[in-house]
């Protein structure tokens, strides 16, 4: 009995998460450069990743964005870091 290909579908996670995370040089879907170099993983639970979901919803925007603007609004840049 011959084996099926082992192929991936639209939707499969990769089998080394550490490298598509360090993927930086992807180019990105849609052609535009991004300024993003980072990735950041947090453990929630369901419930609030709901809610934070449903907050970005109702305002518009993306969750992704969202959450940059309250990261960079606790986290201000001060003159003299390095940027």
């Amino acid at each position: 009995m011959s084996d099926r290909p082992n192929r991936r579908t639209f939707a499969a996670r990769p089998g080394d998460p550490e490298q598509w995370i360090r993927s930086v040089d992807a180019a990105p879907r849609d052609g535009k450069p991004s300024g993003f170099t980072a990735r950041l993983t947090i453990d929630i639970t369901p419930e609030l990743r709901g809610r934070i979901k449903i907050a970005a919803f109702q305002r518009g925007v993306t969750v992704a964005d969202m959450l940059r603007d309250l990261l960079a609004r606790e986290f201000p840049t001060d003159e003299g870091d390095p940027s």
